[in-house]
């Protein structure tokens, strides 16, 4: 706990724009790792869709970073389009073909939760399909620190 948030630079491809530290500044973040063949990512969607509608009016950013577990995943387009269809993502996804993000995070699951406070030092992390409840309460947790 407490350890940095890992640059997210080094993507092969980004939908819905680059998460820049610029553009996280001051905020807390949701860090989430899926895979387009992981079905507790897809189930936890529509969820993870109702965290982002409720944290983020409260200054909370999410990012998504998909870890490609085959090579099967390491279709640009086929992520892109899972992304934006099925996962319903309207925050920025890293497509991490290369694992550039994944082994910075030191990352090995999907789905997978770190959650940072507002000077992106890690208060939490989460993961399996059952992860979001213990999320929500981090988050809440997060925004009440000073």
């Amino acid at each position: 706990m407490r350890s940095p948030m890992p640059p997210l630079h080094g993507a092969a491809a980004w939908v819905n724009g680059e998460a820049t530290a610029a553009s996280l500044a001051g905020c807390p973040v949701v860090v989430f790792f899926w895979s387009i063949s992981c079905y507790m990512c897809h189930d936890a969607a529509e969820r993870l869709a109702e965290l982002r509608e409720r944290f983020s009016p409260r200054g909370v950013a999410f990012v998504a970073v998909h870890q490609p577990r085959s090579e099967q995943e390491l279709d640009v387009e086929a992520v892109r389009k899972d992304a934006l269809e099925n996962m319903h993502f309207t925050q920025p996804c890293a497509i991490d073909n290369d694992h550039t993000i994944v082994d910075r995070f030191a990352n090995q699951f999907v789905p997978a939760f770190y959650v940072f406070n507002r000077q992106h030092e890690l208060r939490h992390f989460q993961a399996g399909g059952a992860a979001l409840e213990r999320v929500v309460a981090a988050i809440e947790r997060v925004l009440t620190e000073r």
